[in-house]
């Protein structure tokens, strides 16, 4: 598969995302190219971005989104950006095919 929005691992996908705190909703809008040419989801949160709250609601509504528990989501870089590397633990095939069906909408 050619997406480059998420890399395949072992156990899971290393997701990347875009994140916007402050937004007037949460909601995850696609993918989006950069002028470079890489790829990430783009996702909107209410929250603020002090002390981890913005990241807190992406992993809240990546579970929501993914039908996943947040347990098997991780921020593993970027904490403190707004492109960050979101660990999601689980089948890698099952959850490329999930991502595939719900960004094609």
């Amino acid at each position: 598969m050619t997406d480059r929005y998420f890399r395949k691992e072992a156990d899971g996908i290393m997701l990347f995302v875009r994140l916007t705190p402050k937004s007037a909703k949460d909601a995850i809008e696609g993918v989006e190219t950069t002028d470079d040419n890489r790829q990430h989801i783009k996702a909107r949160v209410r929250s603020i971005p002090e002390d981890g709250k913005a990241n807190a609601a992406l992993i809240k509504l990546l579970g929501k989104w993914l039908g996943m528990a947040p347990r098997n989501i991780t921020i593993v870089a970027g904490a403190t950006s707004r492109v960050k590397q979101v660990r999601l633990e689980g089948d890698p095939d099952s959850l490329i095919a999930k991502l595939s069906g719900l960004l094609s909408r």
